[in-house]
């Protein structure tokens, strides 16, 4: 075994240790409270491991170590999809092999490698960990933190979860829209002429924005959400739909904003206003495919299965490291799967050859560019 792997795997116990202290702390991204309690706990825990205490901007915690620029950033978010009260029903346990409970492998699991990686490095100067507070929920308040302290880095490596044991090379970029229709009540029986249905204009444009999807270029645009109408008997006065937008290129996602925006209505007397635009812009192979055949060389040597990538529709803050022009590899974090499903866990046998594959891949870029 690699002497770096072996190190990690007698530290397995310490690394779940510090796993279930996190999951243990229920952070569900719109519960305010809980997200600076949680934040509270990562500090006192990155503190712990790396000796040196974070810089605090709300529920984002970052560590800028040594002195001078920043060469490497490393990325995770500690919120979590699990409301509270789900540990009663998804409590942490550790069996035969598999970890679980709420944001195990989305992503606490990561967090926690993150921090133990850039501990055992010999020289941290220039490296970065950031942590955020509000990723499940797009990012709204950490996005420029994100990307300001990603600009500039030769490498972003994003703890975010394994796809099963593959590391991500590309995530689709995102845009998030609300389309509303608004019409004119009427009573459904008495005089229904004299309503505009708002619940028919929604159907009629449903059908034209799911029309905009492209497969055969990656794109998909799907309606989600939807209402319209107050009671059973009177004619909608207003109805929305909300639009999940998933692109592989920026011009993709270009098209689909003005798309979006040249909605008009189609029932007579009906308006139409639609909100939102691009939340993530894409992270593509281009991106990634340096960083990637480097951790492919670097597991071979540490001696871990082969590092495989794939990509995937879901997206994170990667793309905004990407975005701002700087290579990043995505996935880094925990092996195993069902992130925001009953069936999340962790492969506990990969928690120390990964965390070792994050050292060498830190370690190598840090050498490069001194």
């Amino acid at each position: 075994m690699n002497a770096l792997v072996e190190r990690f795997t007698a530290a397995l116990p310490e690394l779940l240790a510090d796993i279930e202290t996190l999951v243990r702390k229920e952070s569900p991204s719109s519960d305010e409270v809980a997200v600076a309690e949680s934040a509270d706990l990562v500090a006192a825990l990155g503190a712990r491991v790396l000796g040196v205490e974070p810089e605090r901007i709300g529920p984002h915690l970052r560590w800028r170590l040594g002195d001078g620029p920043s060469r490497v950033v490393l990325v995770g978010h500690h919120d979590t999809v699990w409301p509270i009260g789900s540990l009663a029903t998804h409590p942490f346990s550790v069996r035969d092999g598999v970890l679980r409970g709420p944001g195990c492998f989305d992503m606490k699991t990561g967090v926690v490698m993150a921090l133990h990686a850039v501990a055992a490095l010999a020289d941290r100067t220039g490296v970065t960990v950031l942590v955020t507070g509000d990723e499940e929920l797009g990012s709204p308040s950490s996005r420029e933190l994100v990307e300001e302290s990603a600009t500039g880095c030769a490498a972003a490596f994003v703890l975010e979860a394994a796809a099963g044991t593959s590391v991500k090379t590309v995530r689709k970029g995102v845009s998030l829209y609300e389309v509303r229709a608004i019409g004119k009540a009427a009573h459904a029986g008495l005089e229904p002429e004299l309503g505009v249905s708002a619940a028919i204009e929604v159907a009629h444009q449903l059908l034209a924005v799911a029309a905009l999807s492209s497969p055969e270029v990656g794109t998909t645009v799907t309606p989600t959400l939807t209402q319209a109408g107050t009671t059973t008997n009177t004619v909608a006065a207003a109805g929305s739909f909300f639009v999940d937008v998933r692109v592989t290129s920026l011009a993709e996602q270009q098209r689909i904003d003005e798309r979006m925006h040249e909605l008009t209505p189609v029932v007579p007397g009906a308006t139409l206003e639609v909100l939102g635009g691009p939340n993530r812009p894409p992270l593509p192979s281009s991106a990634s495919s340096a960083l990637f055949a480097r951790a492919q060389r670097l597991g071979a040597e540490l001696g871990l299965d082969p590092i495989t990538g794939v990509e995937v529709g879901g997206a994170s803050d990667g793309n905004f490291t990407a975005g701002v022009g700087t290579p990043t590899l995505d996935g880094l974090g925990a092996c195993g799967g069902g992130a925001h499903a009953d069936h999340e866990h962790v492969l506990v046998e990969h928690i120390p050859g990964r965390t070792a594959l994050l050292v060498a891949l830190v370690d190598e870029v840090l050498r490069e560019t001194v």
